[in-house]
């Protein structure tokens, strides 16, 4: 194998692919990335079992070939040449080494067998839908921060994408909670959706598709099958084992009755919650929030320090005092994309329901905690 490729197209792939890869794998070759030069492209392919992602890039290919190069070491010295760098990849006869040139730049890098690197059976897909970038973000990035993290409860792991509602108001929802809060986003529901089971897409693929998405705009072709799920975004493919459970039914967590609204300037807002936070204690994160006829004290306290704001609101329910843990706050806010959000209040021990008036399809629950 021998090719030429610049820099910065290869850095870019390389950033996407090697961030599958496990940096403690006990299989060897799981370690690598795979080279398929051919044509005027090379593939790059990572896996760990559970999730693939091959991505194609223009090259110049003097002679067509395969190889596999560990993934992290192949990352930093690429991450490290200078920019504009065009760089040469040559392996050796046997195919055991390959040599990089970059400039004044030369490393020799130990390969592992082609063969032995694993293929990752996709089989066959039944839902084939068309969701445009800007749409497929959504539904990925503002339910991730409400991903559980507690291996045992491995099915909230992930965000649940399903269809919901009937005839002509069917949408394609995705829902992700860990039991304090909960984000629920939906959109039209696509052409050839319709009739799809409701999958639970794993937290890392999540963050691997996030990151291919970032780099543009376009269509991303979505495929399902009963066990895996396929992202095609230009000239990346992601393809990720689903998990296998049953999300709960979320639809009874989320309160009806809250019939107290508050509408607040969400910098505001999140600014006033990031700083009275800086006293809450680092186990609870606790403050508390005093509502009354258009003013809203935010307060907490750890020992002998005290931290208080008060901001304006538009509100002219009944006082209520409710308290939150202020990382969920913050972290829900992040997502909210207008300049006003309405949380909507029932007790100070019943959830909060949230909505960003920039997104009529978001919709979020935070549960409150004693102060």
């Amino acid at each position: 194998m021998q090719i030429v490729i610049e820099r910065a197209s290869l850095l870019k792939s390389l950033s996407h692919v090697q961030s599958v890869v496990e940096k403690r794998g006990t299989i060897a070759v799981l370690s690598n990335i795979k080279i398929d030069a051919k044509g005027s492209e090379v593939a790059l392919t990572a896996t760990d079992m559970d999730i693939a992602i091959v991505e194609k890039i223009s090259a110049t290919v003097s002679k067509s070939g395969s190889t596999t190069l560990p993934a992290h070491t192949f990352y930093d010295i690429v991450r490290k040449l200078p920019e504009g760098t065009q760089i040469e990849m040559t392996s050796s006869d046997d195919g055991s080494k390959i040599s990089i040139r970059a400039g004044q730049s030369r490393f020799s890098l130990a390969c592992l067998p082609v063969d032995d690197f694993p293929v990752m059976a996709e089989g066959e897909f039944s839902h084939n839908f068309i969701l445009k970038s800007a749409e497929c973000m959504a539904l990925i990035q503002k339910p991730s921060f409400a991903i559980s993290t507690e291996e045992t409860r491995y099915y909230l792991n992930g965000i649940y994408l399903h269809v919901s509602g009937e005839g002509e108001g069917k949408i394609l929802r995705a829902v992700a909670t860990d039991g304090h809060r909960l984000a629920r986003i939906e959109v039209a529901l696509p052409a050839g959706a319709d009739g799809m089971s409701g999958v639970i897409v794993p937290r890392k693929a999540i963050q691997e598709l996030r990151k291919i998405l970032e780099t543009g705009e376009g269509d991303v072709a979505v495929s399902l099958s009963e066990t895996k799920i396929r992202f095609v975004y230009g000239d990346a493919v992601l393809v990720s084992k689903l998990i296998d459970g049953n999300f709960p039914d979320y639809e009874r967590v989320i309160p009806a009755a809250n019939d107290k609204l508050m509408e607040v300037d969400c910098k505001l807002f999140k600014d006033a919650v990031d700083r009275v936070s800086v006293i809450s204690s680092e186990k609870s994160r606790a403050i508390k929030l005093q509502l009354e006829n258009g003013k809203l004290t935010l307060s907490a306290g750890s020992g002998d320090q005290v931290a208080s704001e008060e901001i304006d609101i538009t509100y002219s329910s009944s006082a209520i005092e409710i308290g939150f843990n202020s990382r969920y706050l913050l972290e829900m806010m992040t997502q909210i994309e207008g300049d006003t959000a309405q949380f909507l209040f029932n007790d100070s021990n019943s959830p909060a329901l949230v909505r960003d008036t920039a997104d009529v399809g978001a919709l979020y629950v935070i549960m409150p905690m004693r102060v």
